[in-house]
């Protein structure tokens, strides 16, 4: 990893320098040429790196950097439009010093130094040897370079590939089912980028998973209500940390039912009441599963233990006495039920959204607050056109427009 850090931060240190002189000035050539022999170095261990940065997150393949958690140019570069940055193993170095010359633009305003924000999903420039551009934004062929002409129309859902992020989750319930506790700094960075895939254009997108096998039902419906809970979070205008806490919240609601046996999850049939008195503990289990790992993530516990808690009081757990739910599990209990009724179940068929959204309404004040109801109405109906379904195809994810 040593070799990684010190490329990253040559690459910092070159832009940073090249920002002070003009373009034909020594000391510019000369930061760009130190910051490509830290590429050469790196590209010995490895010659095709790949990095990925999404909020505070640095991502080296599929590993978090952790040195660089927060680091401050990993935001700048994704604020940018730069949330993925790949090399080949070819990069000369007039190649590399036109790459820094091209990005640096984008970085900051001359006159003021601000950060200038770009619509994330534009491709904004590349090679056949450096290619850059947005988190899940992919050509059609894997090793063509991007181009200004492989961008969609506005109105068109930009395609969207969550397999790191269904695997990912798969090995977070992996990890809690065999007694190693949930794995945090995973979790915030699947909803970090879960949340830059939502805005890979100028409209929020709902890039929904599509489910193909039933025993896949936890993954997907997992993600998708963190995405669900997001934009609803958006569309109520909450402040961008609300939105990411309720995306966390509502990846990790149903952590309790990696308790329960998979017989009685996928049982086609009615529970027995023994069955269904197992199933109901999976909200009390998940809040506890979270407490154990993070005390700090008490609006997570919170969440679980709650989504399944309506209004009026019915629903599970049973209180001792009437008790408001958060907020939060209010916004992630009516995103739980429209994806739960979206999806095919071994004991019925998908409905569709409308029925979906009527049955909604009709509940608002009896099982979801009224408020988050038509919110959750007029996000749904406004973004239908602009949903991506991704398949579970094969273990991999494709999209459907």
């Amino acid at each position: 990893m040593h070799e990684v850090i010190a490329f990253l931060t040559s690459l910092a240190q070159a832009l940073a320098k090249m920002s002070l002189y003009s373009p034909t000035h020594p000391s510019r050539l000369s930061a760009a040429d130190t910051s490509f022999n830290t590429l050469r170095a790196l590209q010995k261990v490895n010659p095709r790196p790949v990095f990925s940065f999404i909020g505070d997150e640095v991502v080296y393949g599929e590993v978090p950097i952790r040195e660089l958690f927060g680091w401050d140019w990993g935001r700048k570069l994704s604020t940018a439009g730069v949330q993925r940055l790949e090399f080949r193993e070819n990069v000369e170095r007039d190649e590399y010093r036109a790459f820094l010359s091209g990005l640096l633009p984008r970085l900051t305003t001359r006159s003021t130094g601000e950060m200038r924000r770009v619509d994330p999903r534009t491709p904004v420039g590349g090679s056949e040897w450096i290619r850059y551009g947005a988190v899940a934004v992919r050509d059609v062929e894997e090793d063509a370079p991007l181009r200004d002409d492989d961008a969609r129309d506005d109105e068109q859902a930009p395609p969207v590939d969550l397999s790191a992020e269904a695997s990912a989750i798969e090995w977070i319930h992996e990890e809690v089912t065999e007694g190693r506790g949930v794995a945090v700094l995973e979790a915030e960075t699947i909803v970090q980028s879960l949340a830059a895939s939502m805005h890979a254009g100028q409209h929020m997108l709902l890039p929904l998973l599509q489910l193909k096998e039933f025993d896949q039902y936890t993954t997907t419906h997992s993600l998708n209500v963190a995405v669900l809970a997001m934009g609803l979070a958006e569309h109520l205008e909450l402040s961008s940390r609300e939105v990411m806490q309720y995306g966390m919240a509502g990846l990790l609601h149903d952590l309790g039912k990696v308790r329960v046996p998979s017989e009685v999850l996928l049982k086609p049939g009615a529970l027995t009441k023994e069955e269904l008195a197992l199933m109901r503990r999976h909200p009390a289990d998940g809040a506890q599963l979270i407490l154990a790992r993070d005390q700090r993530l008490d609006l997570c516990a919170a969440v679980a233990f709650e989504h399944h808690i309506m209004i009026g009081g019915a629903g599970y757990p049973t209180r001792m006495r009437r008790c408001d739910c958060h907020y939060a599990s209010m916004l992630v209990h009516v995103c739980d039920v429209f994806d739960a009724l979206r999806t095919n179940r071994p004991y019925r068929v998908a409905w569709e959204p409308d029925s979906i959204c009527e049955y909604i309404s009709g509940r608002a004040g009896m099982e979801f607050e009224p408020t988050v109801t038509r919110a959750f109405i007029e996000m749904v109906r406004h973004q239908e056109p602009c949903v991506a379904q991704a398949d579970v195809i094969d273990g991999l994810l494709t999209v459907e427009s």
